[in-house]
């Protein structure tokens, strides 16, 4: 039989990086075994549900490098076979109408803490009309799960009630919808969240009664229920005060390979290194070495892992993964309410390219490629005023520094090699070492205290400009104020 496995969002938010997770392991498997990865849109919730939110999904799938073999399909345009599966198991007596309200049965419960409804219209025969629900008669005995990761769960039956599978408006409910969609996409293999277990019995008593009353008569489908996803404090994420949109990091500057290599190691671990490949994530994933643990999902972990990726392109692929940062205009997409700190006529395509070698290996992040060269592209770049403090006007030393600089540019020839050997000399004449002689001369050319190699940068900025940033800082050198 092939494996089909489904990845079953719904479009009521943005796509958290547990859904991100759960739809990497749902390929990962399927390319695995040469099975097929299907994406269905649950979008039943017509209160919650938003187009744009069907967008976020697909997009960040796309980025991510998720490719589908089936769909994207809608849950909503299978609602007369929703209907249709309800009307056969209430045919078949599995299903009873209910006329209860949400007041009603909580007075009987009273200080009962025990959640579920009572079964008060089970035997009643209640008539079904505009006001009543149909609920899943649930029978006695026991439900035996069995999870790849988690191992056999046992649920006494006595312990799930009856449970609504449509309300009296018509509208089929979540656990209905999707065990008839699973059975008729033909899915094997159900991995998805642990948010889900409490679920998982009584989607597994809807398909066996569908078995039963409708045909075919199709086996259940394997679970693999994943762990949690938790922040450093070992609770859940929260959308509130954790990054968890997929769309988030990508705006930051994460590269796809490299979050999808993080993504996999949240619940599960490669042989040997943890920087792999996809070509390597698919040949060895298995859903039975997923842990059970909660994963905790470490941002710094995943920056230092994007900085590896970042560090391996060749410098083609980097311009190109930078654009959306520096040059949008020509960019495939770009990140959400961002604006290079330069007007586009500004922007130097070749200058850029002369000094991206040194940047590349300074940036964990493509959006911090913009605060690096920003000085390249505008003739007054912003201004750290503590480094400029300490550096230049509040430097006694400044003045000769930046007259030695000024002098020996003026001559020397604009080599990253030459302008060093040179800067060397007059720092020797000075008696003063390195660190402190380019500190003065760094932040009059950026107007930062870091950035790219000075000698590189001094080269790319030309030495007419170079030189003009230099004599205005020394026009201030000394004094208190910018």
């Amino acid at each position: 039989m092939t494996t089909r496995v489904r990845f079953a969002p719904s479009p009521t938010g943005l796509f958290h990086v547990g859904s991100a997770r759960s739809a990497l392991f749902n390929w990962l498997f399927a390319r695995q075994q040469g099975g097929v990865f299907l994406l269905r849109i649950e979008d039943t919730d017509a209160d919650r549900n938003r187009e744009e939110w069907v967008d976020v999904i697909i997009n960040s799938m796309q980025w991510l490098g998720m490719d589908i073999d089936e769909g994207p399909f809608r849950q909503s345009e299978n609602a007369e076979h929703h209907k249709a599966a309800v009307e056969a198991l209430y045919a078949a007596g599995v299903l009873y109408s209910c006329a209860c309200t949400g007041d009603e049965v909580q007075a009987r419960k009273g200080d009962n803490k025990t959640p579920g409804y009572d079964g008060h219209c089970r035997d009643l025969n209640v008539a079904r009309s505009a006001t009543t629900a149909l609920r899943f008669k649930v029978p006695e005995g026991m439900t035996t799960v069995h999870d790849v990761i988690r191992g056999t769960i046992e649920f006494q039956n006595a312990v799930i009630d009856d449970f609504v599978v449509a309300k009296s408006s018509g509208a089929v409910l979540y656990n209905m919808a999707n065990v008839v969609d699973d059975r008729a996409d033909r899915i094997t293999h159900v991995i998805r969240g642990e948010d889900h277990i409490s679920n998982t019995p009584k989607q597994q008593l809807i398909w066996e009664a569908l078995s039963k009353a409708t045909g075919p008569d199709l086996p259940l489908p394997v679970y693999a229920h994943l762990p949690l996803l938790v922040d450093a404090s070992r609770k859940k994420l929260s959308k509130r005060k954790d990054p968890v949109s997929v769309e988030l990091f990508r705006d930051q500057g994460f590269l796809a390979d490299a979050f999808v290599n993080f993504l996999s190691l949240l619940g599960w671990s490669p042989k040997g290194e943890e920087k792999v490949s996809r070509a390597e994530l698919i040949s060895q994933f298995t859903l039975a070495e997923v842990n059970q643990s909660p994963a905790f999902f470490d941002v710094a972990k995943l920056t230092n892992l994007n900085g590896a990726y970042v560090r391996e392109l060749s410098l083609d692929d980097f311009i190109v993964a930078t654009l959306p940062w520096i040059d949008p205009k020509n960019a495939s997409w770009s990140p959400a309410d961002f604006e290079t700190p330069w007007p586009d006529d500004r922007f130097d395509a070749e200058r850029y390219r002369a000094i991206a070698p040194v940047v590349q290996e300074r940036v964990a992040l493509l959006s911090e490629v913009p605060a690096m060269v920003d000085f390249l592209f505008l003739e007054n770049p912003p201004l750290d005023e503590a480094a400029w403090a300490k550096a230049v006007t509040g430097d006694a030393d400044a003045g000769a520094i930046l007259d030695a600089a000024i002098a020996c540019y003026g001559e020397a020839t604009f080599d990253a090699e030459v302008l060093h050997e040179k800067t060397l000399s007059f720092t020797e004449q000075l008696g003063m070492k390195l660190r402190k002689v380019q500190a003065p001369i760094r932040v009059a050319l950026t107007g930062k205290s870091v950035g790219p190699p000075l000698f590189e940068s001094l080269v790319v900025v030309g030495r007419e400009e170079v030189l003009r940033r230099l004599q205005a800082a020394r026009e201030v050198a000394g004094s208190t104020a910018p």
